[in-house]
């Protein structure tokens, strides 16, 4: 007799959600998610937005999708979801976007989950101030129990989180530098590329006025020695050496 064989166990990749509340909310993510994927490129790191995380072989429904997570000494790259077992890493840091409507899951349900998970950091940020007055709580894991963050400095990400308006600023630790948001990277470039034309057009216009007193001086040599001045005071009137003026006309200037 044959033996059954075992029905194949589906990881779903979305479940029809939006993605965020609000548009404040959806652009607090993707700045979020911007400034660390930059700030990690180049590292086995791995940044991963509202994709599932599944956490136990077997039960794709014990699963969970932060706003934003941060995966270290795993490759690069997209992936469809995020199966524990399988990357054998745990996320190091999560952000969570809170609301009124969610608070209560961020605080309660997502905060056991991610402390029983080992989650170093998990961060909650509400936009809008609804709940947290502060809009940022960072918790970190302690002896397997989560201690509130005073200082909003993520020692994982070696990162400090500055409120600014609507949004987190993330300054690195050693150098005090921000890493930009998609808004400011973009402005950053077109300065960037003003400056670049405008040193350009400065070099050609020096460039040009260059060869226009080459010329002048080309053409107002022979013209003194038509007059008959002599060598030495061409060579002060024009602010050259001696040498200059005499081989003027066996080579360019």
């Amino acid at each position: 007799m044959e033996s059954a064989i075992a029905p194949e166990i589906i990881y779903p990749v979305e479940d029809g959600e939006p993605l965020a509340e609000s548009y404040e909310h959806l652009r607090a993510i993707f700045n979020i998610f911007s400034a660390l994927t930059q700030y990690l490129m180049g590292q086995q790191a791995l940044v991963l937005s509202n994709q599932f995380l599944f956490y136990s072989q077997g039960y794709p429904k014990l699963r969970v999708a932060p706003d934003v997570m941060v995966i270290f000494d795993v490759a690069p790259g997209g992936r469809p979801n995020y199966k524990i077992w399988e990357e054998r890493q745990i996320p190091r840091v999560i952000f969570e976007i809170t609301s009124p409507s969610t608070r209560r899951q961020d605080q309660g349900l997502k905060y056991d989950l991610y402390e029983q998970l080992g989650i170093t950091e998990y961060w909650l940020f509400d936009p809008k101030g609804e709940w947290i007055p502060e809009q940022l709580q960072g918790y970190q894991l302690h002896r397997g129990t989560y201690e509130l963050i005073e200082d909003n400095i993520s020692q994982v990400l070696q990162l400090e989180l500055r409120i600014e308006g609507q949004y987190i600023g993330f300054y690195r630790l050693d150098n005090h530098a921000k890493l930009l948001a998609p808004d400011e990277l973009f402005t950053a470039f077109q300065g960037e590329k003003q400056a670049r034309l405008e040193a350009d057009f400065r070099a050609e216009q020096a460039q040009a006025q260059v060869e226009q007193e080459r010329l002048r001086i080309q053409q107002a040599i022979p013209r003194f020695r038509e007059l008959g001045l002599s060598d030495e005071t061409i060579a002060e009137t024009l602010g050259l050496s001696v040498e200059v003026v005499r081989n003027a006309e066996k080579e360019d200037i």
